[in-house]
């Protein structure tokens, strides 16, 4: 197979939910990503050969959201283009799915993006009231539509989109709960992974080692976006106020230790190493392998990182020893401690992976060094490119040679990729 090369990534900033993207959709805020990344490489849209977009909150006026931004952002009207939805690894899913069309020979250019936003979430009316309005667009009198409307009246109410497991019922705010008191991480524990989160983050940014960030004209303000809104560095004292947001009053997860809802978009180009080399680009990355995995959505749903982790590494021979920088999705700091603590768990591996023996304990100072999810934001559908973009700028940034990449998803899913820095 050929060989896949990320040439660079971009997003938006990433912003809370009803601040400054408030007034736009998601296929605006995928449209600044896509167009960012085409004036960042200065790539020919004559040159992109499929467009693969990952989001969890579709509007159905917009269901393929990939082609619709591409059209917006200058793309040619002969590209084709697809949409994913994977929960939170959608963009790890867009990205994969490049690579694997341009391994098997079928693209030599793909553009993988992500994008979601919580500021404006298509609300239904119930499932009574649409059947009557769909009912009363078929008669063919007034006074029989009129009739049908009114007899739907009485089914009148408002469905949102569900912030629950579908299979289980339960929020992944208990799930994360009942995580952290299945392996013991204490609230303290929480709060001192997010503060670190939120601090690490602060550095990188003050330091310029964000550099996939865009800047953003959001209509009806008078000033650019440039900055992550979500970054608020503290203390685990100071976190230690809030009190818990799911499980009441005996929780550990709070507003400060869990990622928060976020508006934003991403988007990375990759390539076929040759055809980069053909165009004049210095990659930054290869894309060596992945997995997927599937687990119990009830007792293990945030625990993909812990599963794929361990795959990836047996298939290419490597240990924690030889990777050097780690990027993993930071739904909560109760989940990312969890994982961490079940690689490290010769019981875990054996009674749930069949394992002989443990992973290990991955090293901190190699672990998110630049932030995550907790402190820069969670757009669902765009913390895929954020995490293996940033994963290959900290490689350059820290020498490194290889990267490993990890995610948790609703349903129980999780994701890890393997990134090898490309040679100078």
């Amino acid at each position: 197979k050929r060989s896949v090369v990320l040439v660079d990534g971009v997003r938006t900033p990433f912003l809370t939910s009803g601040s400054d993207y408030q007034n736009l959709l998601s296929h605006d805020l995928q449209r600044y990503a896509l167009q960012g990344l085409l004036q960042r490489t200065a790539l020919p849209v004559s040159e992109v050969d499929h467009v693969v977009v990952g989001t969890v909150i579709q509007d159905v006026n917009t269901s393929n959201i990939a082609r619709e931004a591409a059209l917006s952002a200058g793309f040619s009207k002969h590209t084709p283009c697809h949409t994913v939805t994977m929960a939170c690894i959608s963009s790890n899913m867009a990205v994969t799915t490049g690579a694997c069309q341009i391994a098997a020979g079928q693209s030599d250019v793909v553009v993988a993006g992500g994008v979601d936003t919580m500021s404006d979430v298509p609300i239904r009316l119930s499932r009574g009231m649409r059947k009557s309005l769909l009912a009363a667009n078929k008669k063919k009198t007034t006074s029989g539509k009129l009739s049908t409307i009114l007899s739907g009246l009485r089914y009148f109410g408002l469905e949102l989109p569900a912030i629950s497991e579908f299979s289980t019922n339960e929020t992944m705010g208990h799930s994360g709960d009942r995580l952290a008191a299945t392996f013991g991480i204490s609230r303290r524990d929480q709060d001192e992974y997010a503060s670190r989160s939120h601090n690490l983050a602060h550095q990188a940014a003050e330091k310029g080692k964000l550099q996939d960030v865009l800047t953003v004209f959001a209509p009806g303000r008078s000033k650019p976006v440039t900055l992550d809104n979500g970054i608020r560095p503290s203390t685990p004292e100071q976190m230690s106020k809030l009190k818990p947001a799911f499980v009441k009053p005996h929780g550990t997860i709070t507003a400060a230790n869990a990622s928060f809802l976020t508006d934003g978009a991403s988007a990375a180009l990759l390539m076929s190493e040759e055809k980069a080399l053909s165009l004049g680009y210095t990659p930054k990355a290869y894309l060596k392998d992945f997995v997927y995995v599937s687990l119990d959505p009830k007792d293990q749903l945030l625990l993909g990182p812990a599963y794929a982790t361990p795959l990836l590494l047996d298939r290419s021979g490597l240990t924690p020893k030889d990777i050097d920088v780690f990027e993993y999705h930071e739904a909560f700091a109760g989940q990312i401690l969890a994982n961490l603590q079940a690689m490290d768990s010769d019981w875990f591996a054996q009674e749930y992976m069949k394992r002989s023996s443990k992973l290990g304990r991955l090293p901190l100072e190699k672990f998110n060094t630049w932030g995550g999810s907790l402190s820069i934001g969670h757009p669902f559908g765009a913390t895929g490119v954020r995490l293996v973009t940033t994963a290959a700028n900290r490689l350059l940034d820290e020498d490194g040679s290889l990267a490993v990449v990890a995610a948790c998803a609703a349903g129980g899913q999780g994701h890890a990729l393997l990134l090898e820095r490309y040679p100078k």
